[in-house]
């Protein structure tokens, strides 16, 4: 069904289709009987799919990843499609409108994205306020950022806020620093930025009658150098897991022109290309962090791409880019093909 609706969604901009596709599916789970044909073509459960990862119990390995949620607005809704769990975010403290358009962008030939979305969200507030009126239990992570106009000396405050307001609608955080999209993040994943945010957070968790799961989110472009410093810093703050990984800043080996490539200009490259690059940290951190829980993301677009990530040592995965190119179906699929190796 999706690939019917896909060449006409792609005749649309990126940000377009995005609310075209979501709408449908919100009419769509309206209707009578809405919500069983939704289910009953997408969604797909076992119990052997259960995972128990960082002290929480999903449903199923599939997750979505943060950006295609930002407000909180499609939990429940995409709760029918058959995800295990889903991630918002990321959000700020205040609402932000992100970068101008045109800010995503579509590689057909690479089955990529390109996107440079600049943290557009309404404010962590705003979500909280939709988190409270959900009605579905399915897991819920906050991705947490920092506004645009903090500077970096200043970027704890902006986390704490974001933490302190989510703690009791979330089930886990995400520290993203790793987003190339919001000027000088990035040099948070540097060693002491990088440890005084985590330890600063991790204190303010312990300091909670429940504490909850603290996963950070790192970049695919890390040197190894910087991923010896992401292992240790993730040894000493006592971090529940990681997510690898974000976009990439690489524009090597893209099938699409590299002048319509250079046209586009800066952003995240999401999708097929990053798939390699994204698996090769997934396989340096397990390596080294045996022990650790780590979510993986990063050019998913089959079921064999989930279980790759799998068996590089993933114990959870996450799609975005993939959802956009091969569907909702694409959720059923990977349940189904995980089921098969256990």
């Amino acid at each position: 069904m999706y690939q019917l609706l896909k060449p006409v969604l792609f005749l649309f901009t990126p940000e377009k289709a995005h609310k075209i596709t979501t709408g449908l599916l919100h009419f769509l789970l309206k209707l009578p009987f809405g919500k069983s044909l939704v289910k009953g073509m997408f969604n797909f459960q076992d119990q052997r799919l259960e995972r128990e990862v960082f002290g929480l119990k999903f449903k199923n390995p599939v997750g979505l990843a943060a950006g295609f949620d930002k407000n909180a607005e499609l939990i429940d809704d995409f709760t029918h499609l058959g995800f295990g769990f889903i991630e918002i975010g990321t959000l700020t403290p205040k609402g932000q409108p992100g970068n101008p358009q045109p800010r995503l962008f579509r590689l057909p030939k690479d089955e990529a994205l390109i996107n440079r979305m600049g943290f557009n969200n309404e404010g962590v507030e705003s979500a909280v306020e939709r988190l409270k009126s959900r009605k579905s239990k399915i897991l819920v992570g906050g991705n947490i950022g920092k506004n645009k106009v903090t500077p970096n000396e200043n970027a704890l405050d902006d986390y704490l806020i974001c933490f302190e307001k989510l703690y009791d609608y979330v089930d886990y955080f995400v520290v993203n620093v790793s987003s190339p999209n919001t000027p000088g993040l990035r040099e948070l994943q540097e060693k002491e930025p990088l440890m005084k945010l985590l330890e600063a957070l991790q204190d303010a968790n312990k300091k909670k009658e429940a504490p909850k799961p603290i996963l950070l989110k790192i970049a695919p472009d890390l040197t190894e150098s910087q991923l010896d410093d992401i292992i240790e810093i993730t040894q000493k703050t006592g971090l529940d897991g990681l997510i690898v990984s974000n976009t990439t800043i690489d524009r090597s080996g893209l099938k699409t022109d590299a002048d319509n490539v250079e046209a586009i200009g800066p952003g995240g490259l999401s999708g097929k290309p990053v798939f390699d690059k994204s698996n090769e940290v997934l396989k340096y951190i397990r390596r080294h962090l045996p022990l650790v829980h780590i979510i993986a993301v990063g050019g998913i677009h089959s079921a064999h791409d989930a279980v790759e990530k799998i068996q590089a040592g993933a114990n959870l995965v996450q799609i975005y880019t993939g959802l956009v190119y091969e569907g909702p179906g694409l959720i059923k699929r990977i349940n189904k093909e995980l089921l098969k190796i256990g």
